[in-house]
């Protein structure tokens, strides 16, 4: 008997320790360059990454903080770093009360940060003229208060268009507090020499909210506009979209008047098939390839069943000339699992031959890894070498395995 408690301890022990071992093994190295890093513990979560590169070189990036430990309803914050090495290295050089999904952009030598102040908030600017340190503070409509009420919008691009900047945002007053179902797609836009922080020199579109009717009754709404300019010289206000329809993903074309004051949409043909469509996007155009470029999440066959906008494991760079028709050209970022691992609100910038992105990502740590694929634990920078070598190139097999980011926990 006593040999028998002997054998069954030592056993137990070793059990133990392949626990023990298994518990504290290494993590899969996390893609790219780690720019910030919050463990789920903290219950705040990483959003809105946006970048953009200054006229002297540096890079600048930012994001904001979610989640319930965060003060995303009340006063949310804003978190600015930079980069003097091309990206190899960050450091924290400002945090902002009272600003939340934002973009950053650079506009006739000033910085800028355009957003709401919180969760569902008035829509603010700001400038900062030292490269991000010290900001302006959106006290009244002289000062960055554009628009007072309820809006929504993520770090989205900018277009130069007719004279004027623009950028597209929605309203999220209505009588539904749903997801989705609250937000009207809408533009706004300044004539180029404004003072952006002057709520008089924007003009806004009427609102369009959502319709139960489209899409045979399965349309979830749209959020998350892009500005952009058509081949023909119009621009539109270009959309994610949800629907009810398990793994289906598409997009929304909504036409923008000349003068900036009309938002008009045509069931019949503004709703298009897009890889991507159901997470957010961002597109911009290059005059160099005369093509719109975007990098979005793809779902692969094995996922397709699932809710189209939970999966966010595979990051894709597309492009296209002509905004319907668009070729997926390379994966960037993969993980084979979709409940705690996501690259998303990727926002990017051309950078000569390169172009830069900064992901929000799940991904594991030393810890329990990220809350899920959505709380993002992770803020990453990631650069595309010779972008332009992908034109001739397009995905017709998949081998995730080669992948960065594709490595499983061992």
């Amino acid at each position: 008997m006593n040999s028998i408690n002997s054998r069954l301890k030592f056993l137990n022990v070793i059990v133990l320790i392949g626990l023990s071992v298994a518990a504290y093994a290494k993590p899969a190295k996390v893609p790219g360059i780690v720019v910030d890093y919050l463990p789920a513990s903290t219950k705040t979560f990483i959003g809105s990454p946006s970048i953009c590169v200054l006229p002297n070189g540096d890079y600048i990036a930012s994001h904001d903080y979610f989640g319930p430990a965060s003060t995303e309803h009340t006063q949310a914050l804003t978190a600015v770093f930079k980069s003097s090495d091309s990206g190899k290295s960050w450091k924290k050089i400002a945090e902002i009360q009272g600003q939340f999904w934002s973009n950053l952009f650079v506009h006739q030598g000033g910085l800028y940060l355009m957003g709401t102040w919180k969760h569902h908030g008035n829509l603010i600017i700001r400038r900062s003229l030292d490269g991000g340190v010290s900001w302006t503070v959106p006290i009244d409509q002289r000062h960055g208060l554009l628009r007072e009420g309820e809006y929504h919008t993520a770090p989205m691009p900018m277009v130069i268009h007719n004279g004027r900047i623009w950028r597209a945002i929605e309203n999220a007053k209505s009588e539904s507090k749903k997801w989705g179902l609250r937000y009207s797609a809408m533009v706004i836009s300044a004539p180029l020499k404004a003072d952006l922080l002057n709520a008089e020199s924007w003009v806004t579109t009427n609102f369009l909210p959502h319709n139960p009717d489209y899409l045979d009754g399965k349309f979830g709404g749209w959020i998350e506009g892009n500005a952009v300019v058509t081949p023909k010289g119009t621009l539109v206000d270009f959309l994610r979209v949800a629907t009810s329809q398990k793994g289906e993903e598409l997009a929304a074309i909504v036409s923008i008047s000349d003068d900036g004051l009309t938002a008009s949409f045509d069931q019949s043909s503004g709703f298009i098939n897009f890889v991507g469509g159901a997470k957010k996007f961002s597109i911009r155009y290059d005059s160099i390839s005369s093509r719109y470029w975007t990098i979005c999440n793809l779902i692969t066959p094995e996922f397709a069943t699932m809710d189209a906008g939970s999966v966010r494991n595979t990051l894709v760079i597309k492009s296209s000339s002509d905004l319907k028709n668009w070729t997926i050209h390379k994966v960037l970022l993969h993980h084979p699992d979709v409940l705690k691992h996501g690259f998303q609100y990727i926002d990017w910038q051309f950078d000569g031959r390169d172009i830069l992105y900064l992901s929000r990502t799940a991904f594991d740590d030393q810890y329990q890894g990220a809350d899920n694929f959505h709380n993002a634990n992770f803020l990453t920078f990631h650069r595309i070498k010779n972008y332009k070598k992908l034109c001739s190139k397009s995905i017709k097999s998949l081998d995730f395995k080669k992948m960065p980011g594709s490595e499983k926990k061992e």
